[in-house]
């Protein structure tokens, strides 16, 4: 029997413009690469006969769900999604608006930087934080030297803004490209045990 999901607070619609590239990318790979490769392994498994027992053609037919549940999807957050370039903010320095890099300070003088970003995307550097996401949210709308009161489960963080910025800040490298096909593994060990289930377009199969 399925099992019932619980209705959580739908997630923001914003993505930067690399962010939606991403997803884009991920929606025609899928498309035009990994679901033809998949069928037609399928159908040259389903020749050689009895399928109760073929484990490749077994194996095939549950990728072909998850791809297609991840094709689902990609295509209905894409059709929501709104695009928004921070780099128009560019001489913007002194608040912290959707997409902005921003360095705090805490009392004993640790800096750390962040970057707000959609939640579909805060996976693709180790800056990134969702606007949904306690710290996005206690750092959103926040100005050059506020004290900022981050909550977190290890304990509350006091910290003060001391930059503001809309291009990556020049000592924080670049991250390493993100795979998207991580997302659609996850999605092959979640339904070990999920077999049959249903995704509607509101819930993301990668977290």
């Amino acid at each position: 029997m399925a099992r019932l999901r619980r209705a959580g607070p739908k997630p923001s619609h914003y993505i930067t413009p690399e962010g939606y590239e991403r997803f884009r990318k991920e929606l025609a790979r899928l498309w035009q690469d990994e679901r033809p490769k998949v069928v037609k392994g399928v159908a040259e498994a389903a020749a050689e006969g009895d399928r109760s027992e073929n484990a490749e053609y077994i194996y095939g037919k549950k990728k072909l769900r998850e791809i297609d549940r991840r094709i689902r999807f990609l295509s209905t957050r894409l059709d929501v999604l709104e695009v928004v370039d921070p780099s128009e903010r560019r001489k913007e320095q002194s608040r912290i608006y959707f997409g902005a890099w921003i360095r705090t300070e805490d009392e004993d003088g640790e800096e750390r930087v962040y970057r707000i970003v959609g939640p579909d995307e805060h996976d693709m550097h180790p800056a990134y934080v969702s606007m949904d996401s306690p710290i996005g949210k206690a750092l959103l709308g926040r100005r050059l030297d506020d004290e900022v009161t981050i909550r977190r489960p290890k304990g509350d963080l006091e910290v003060t803004v001391v930059e503001i910025a809309y291009e990556r800040f020049a000592d924080v490298p670049e991250a390493a490209p993100v795979d998207s096909r991580g997302a659609l593994a996850k999605l092959l060990e979640a339904s070990d045990d999920e077999e049959g289930d249903d995704l509607d377009g509101e819930d993301d199969p990668t977290e």
